[in-house]
């Protein structure tokens, strides 16, 4: 629902920023919730960002692949653009699968460091629903042998065992997935 306009420390709140990572499988609905989302906090006046994996992958980690350290080297370089804008007062949204619990562990830690807000939330789809959506056709490419590495298939994928937050897309619409993470940002003062 937001803070009035009105509201004493109304600005406040839509001035702290705060990085939100969704992580999950692919297709498991991480960006289409953060996109959701996003345009929430934008009506009620907050400063956004969506960090969309798929588009850091084309323009500022072109040239990475997706071995375990190039994946780490992926979710460090994302987490510190990320941290460096939650630092000036934008939510950031990350949609991004950063499969590996240590990866993820270390962009929290930098933003404890810095003092900067992260809330972990796992987008938890399983993956036989993921592969029913697959948005964009990589079941079906590594059922036909067509690529390798699909994370959560024939590559790891680490759940959160203790994210801030676990949506279960599969279960919900996008607006009931986007209320459940709005609610848990007003509960954190986010919102």
């Amino acid at each position: 629902m937001g803070v009035p306009d009105n509201a004493p420390g109304a600005d406040d709140l839509r001035g702290r920023g705060a990085t939100i990572w969704l992580t999950g499988l692919p297709s498991a609905g991480k960006t289409t919730l953060a996109r959701a989302f996003g345009e929430r906090l934008q009506d009620a006046g907050h400063r956004v960002e969506v960090l969309d994996g798929d588009e850091i992958r084309e323009f500022l980690t072109a040239g990475l692949g997706f071995t375990r350290e190039d994946r780490d080297t992926n979710v460090q370089r994302i987490g510190f653009v990320a941290e460096l804008l939650a630092s000036h007062g934008v939510k950031v949204l990350v949609p991004v699968i950063a499969p590996y619990a240590d990866s993820r562990e270390a962009v929290r830690k930098r933003h404890q460091t810095e003092g900067t807000t992260y809330v972990e939330v796992h987008v938890a789809t399983p993956v036989d629903v993921c592969a029913e959506r697959d948005v964009k056709g990589l079941y079906a490419k590594q059922a036909a042998g067509e690529i390798s590495g699909l994370t959560g298939v024939d590559d790891p994928y680490e759940p959160p065992a203790d994210p801030d937050l676990r949506i279960p897309t599969h279960e919900q619409s996008v607006d009931e997935s986007a209320a459940m993470l709005h609610a848990a940002l007003v509960e954190r003062g986010l919102a």
